[in-house]
């Protein structure tokens, strides 16, 4: 496919830009606010355990719709990646690049999800563990999941500052929408940083703080998906 033919179409783009982002916001808070929200109890292990295998099938949902997330931020990328190059070709590709940095970890990190499954399910294997020894591995598990999200989520961050510097610059997409990405980035790399180095007020930030990111994100899911791009002033910017 050549240039000239990916570029043919941005509102083509834009639109599935759109859906592509309500399909990642609704996949993401239904595993991280629905599924695991409603199965883990803070500081609790053998509670969180028996919350999961009374659950099960709705457990793996969680990790099935947090794959579909991630399938669907990789060709989010692609989007974002077509519609800005007319602003700046490299940036646009280095915001890609901290998006699929993102996606790669979560896609492993996601493993810690579904870890407390095999612990938990009764395997020949791990009668040599008491319960409690297998709520805890179930739960430290789970635990990680959480860190390793942080982690992904810096990677994230720096995604949206690219992005809505992009989207500013860009004039065929709302400056307020960038100017509310860049501050959502900041959202989370505050929150991200906050729980990696251990300070005192990071249990007090989530989830208030990524509120903005929410809204910040929404925000150009819909305007993709209603609105698009002006396209007089995106072929003017490709010429």
């Amino acid at each position: 496919m050549t240039d000239r033919g990916i570029t043919a179409s941005p509102q083509t783009y834009a639109r599935i830009g759109g859906v592509l982002g309500l399909t990642i916001v609704a996949a993401g808070i239904f595993a991280e606010g629905v599924v695991r929200g409603g199965a883990i109890v803070s500081g609790d292990a053998a509670a969180t355990a028996g919350n999961i295998m009374a659950s099960e099938q709705l457990w793996r949902v969680g990790f099935a719709g947090e794959l579909l997330m991630l399938c669907a931020d990789i060709a989010f990328a692609l989007v974002l990646y077509v519609i800005l190059k007319p602003v700046n070709r490299n940036l646009a590709l280095l915001a890609a690049f901290f998006r699929l940095a993102m996606a790669a970890i979560s896609g492993v990190n996601a493993m810690n999800h579904f870890t407390p499954l095999l612990v938990l399910g009764g395997a020949d294997y791990l009668t040599v563990f008491q319960p409690d020894q297998l709520h805890a591995l179930a739960y430290l598990a789970l635990k990680t999941h959480a860190f390793a999200y942080h982690i992904a989520l810096v990677f994230f961050g720096f995604h949206l500052i690219l992005l809505g510097w992009l989207v500013m610059a860009s004039g065929y997409l709302p400056k307020i929408i960038g100017v509310m990405l860049v501050i959502a980035a900041f959202c989370y790399l505050t929150n991200s940083f906050a729980n990696i180095l251990d300070l005192e007020f990071a249990s007090n930030l989530f989830p208030w703080i990524l509120l903005p990111s929410l809204i910040a994100e929404m925000s150009l899911t819909l305007w993709l998906l209603v609105m698009g791009v002006n396209m007089a002033k995106w072929k003017a910017r490709q010429a």
